[in-house]
């Protein structure tokens, strides 16, 4: 396995590899996701057939990436408004489930919360968020969106229908839940959008953080619905069983799926780069995400039936959704290293290395035969935010800032390379 960059050889007919419209017809964009605009294409540096050293500014260090302003206060502020939100939610958990009912609540309610955040974990993997938005997230889910949630109520049940308790009821199950759940957790999706956006970009960020928010959410929920089935019920271990089974087996991904729907077009509106757009896509994303709530909560005498010729379906699209996305992410990630291949950084074989999971694993065992393995998992992370920088450059939007980052990248590649290979 090579780790020496290569000059890029000249193309045929005199069309160089530098050249900007050889490069954009013939391969710029490779599938549906991350589409290029003719007039927004930029080459990679090195194009010209500088050195490696040459397209480095002196200037540029290998440092560890700062957050941003907006990720700082993002975070600061979400641990602050999850810590106040705790005074309003613990205490109506523990009113409604009762110490002992809020504790078995508590545990039970990690078992489907686990499931969510392994899914998580997979979708991930490719080109994992940071850890701390994670946690801003599903201490969003778990803790700001439910007081959000408590909080919006009352004014919805000033329009609910009093004529009888059935279709109040059936008022705040079928409409107020689907309508003020999903706003709220949505909400920490366009925080996370507008503040954090140099790590929401896509759609596949999308679908991860609203996963995350969601399984916070479910957490929290279930631990009501769970320790209730202990408060209130006089056969509680029965009863906890059937809503165990209901909530944390037959529907632990129904948050997910909802607010996932939310995160997706979100993910593509972030595709632009543009505030406006992204709030846009907000208010966009909210109608599917209420729909699927509102159809999950409508529910009632033909349950089973329902749910299998129609939430079964539906889970089987959403996990076709997320393959397809990591095919494409995939496909996208091997086109823009590509790109720095014909630039001199990488050779055509770390590229398929860099862009494919059995690559990357047979790398990484590679240099792990030598002690390296850390370094090499780190050059392969490193590699995919790259691809995903130059992305952001060929937006049209914020170049000169995303440069600056790339060539800060392009030079942490090559102290990842030389460690690797040392």
């Amino acid at each position: 396995m090579s780790m020496n960059p290569q000059q890029p050889a000249p193309g045929p007919s005199g069309n160089r590899p530098g050249d900007t419209q050889w490069q954009f017809h013939e391969q710029t964009n490779p599938s549906w996701m991350g589409h290029v605009r003719q007039q927004d294409y930029r080459p990679a540096p090195g194009h010209r057939g500088g050195s490696v050293a040459q397209v480095i500014p002196e200037l540029a260090t290998t440092v560890a990436a700062r957050p941003s302003s907006g990720v700082l206060s993002l975070v600061v502020g979400g641990i602050v408004l999850a810590f106040v939100s705790l005074f309003l939610v613990v205490p109506f958990l523990l009113a409604n489930t009762g110490v002992t009912g809020f504790a078995i609540g508590f545990v039970a309610s990690l078992i489907p919360l686990g499931a969510v955040l392994f899914a998580v974990h997979i979708i991930d993997r490719w080109e994992p968020e940071p850890k701390r938005l994670l946690l801003f997230a599903f201490t969003w889910g778990a803790a700001v969106s439910i007081a959000v949630t408590l909080l919006i109520q009352p004014v919805f049940a000033l329009a609910a229908p009093t004529s009888d308790e059935a279709s109040f009821r059936d008022f705040m199950t079928t409409v107020q839940a689907p309508v003020v759940e999903e706003f709220a957790k949505s909400l920490g999706l366009l925080l996370l959008l507008l503040l954090a956006r140099r790590h929401f970009d896509g759609p596949v960020d999308g679908v991860v953080f609203a996963f995350t928010i969601a399984g916070g959410f479910a957490f929290t929920e279930n631990i009501l619905y769970f320790g209730r089935a202990i408060a209130e019920s006089g056969t509680p271990g029965s009863d906890l069983a059937q809503i165990f089974f209901l909530r944390g087996v037959m529907s632990p991904f129904a948050h997910a799926i909802f607010t996932g729907t939310t995160g997706l077009i979100m993910g593509f509106a972030a595709r632009r780069w543009h505030s406006g757009v992204s709030v846009a896509g907000f208010a966009v994303g909210l109608i599917p995400a209420m729909v699927l709530h509102n159809r999950w909560n409508s529910m009632g005498q033909d349950f089973l039936a329902q749910y299998v010729l129609v939430q079964v379906p539906i889970f089987l699209l959403a996990v076709g959704c997320i393959v397809a996305l990591r095919v494409a992410e995939s496909r996208l990630t091997r086109q823009r290293l590509h790109e720095y291949a014909a630039a001199g950084w990488f050779t055509p074989a770390e590229v398929g290395m860099l862009a494919t999971a059995g690559g990357r694993r047979q790398a990484v065992r590679w240099a792990s035969a030598y002690n390296r393995g850390p370094q090499m998992k780190a050059f392969v992370k490193a590699a995919t935010q790259l691809a995903f920088i130059r992305q952001r450059i060929l937006s049209g939007r914020d170049v000169q800032s995303h440069q600056q980052e790339e060539l800060q990248q392009l030079h942490h590649l090559m102290a990842l390379r030389a460690a690797v290979g040392h």
